[in-house]
């Protein structure tokens, strides 16, 4: 069982997936262990920037922060919005927060990525905890 437990969460995955990570951090998870639920907002690229209004970029963050928090609430968990980039991001925040555990789901894989998302090949490569992955 674990007591620091890392969920990174996607939030342009079905909600499926959502509640299956959850539902795995909940069944690892020891008496009185903390989960965090962690969305990683990625930099728009520069060239596409000049397009997108500050007021939607602030309204997108605060509706991903709100998404997040009630997820959350649902099962006494904190949430946690930081920007960069996705595998790095989760690996650092995991380090830097003692997680014992990373529950991670896998989107449909590529040609390029064969078995494994990027961002979830890039965290089992990497993570210095255990890492639970949903195919």
């Amino acid at each position: 069982m674990y007591s620091n437990i890392l969920v990174p969460i996607a939030l342009d995955n079905e909600d499926d997936r959502v509640a299956e990570a959850i539902a795995i951090a909940k069944v690892l998870a020891s008496d009185g262990a903390k989960i965090t639920l962690l969305h990683v907002v990625e930099a728009v690229p520069s060239y596409a920037i000049s397009y997108i209004s500050a007021d939607i970029l602030t309204a997108t963050r605060k509706g991903i922060e709100a998404e997040m928090a009630r997820l959350a609430s649902e099962i006494g968990a904190d949430s946690v919005v930081i920007e960069g980039h996705s595998g790095r991001s989760i690996l650092d925040y995991a380090e830097d927060h003692g997680s014992d555990l990373i529950v991670i789901a896998s989107h449909r894989p590529g040609m390029q990525t064969l078995l494994l998302g990027s961002t979830a090949t890039h965290v089992v490569r990497h993570a210095q905890c255990a890492v639970h992955v949903l195919r």
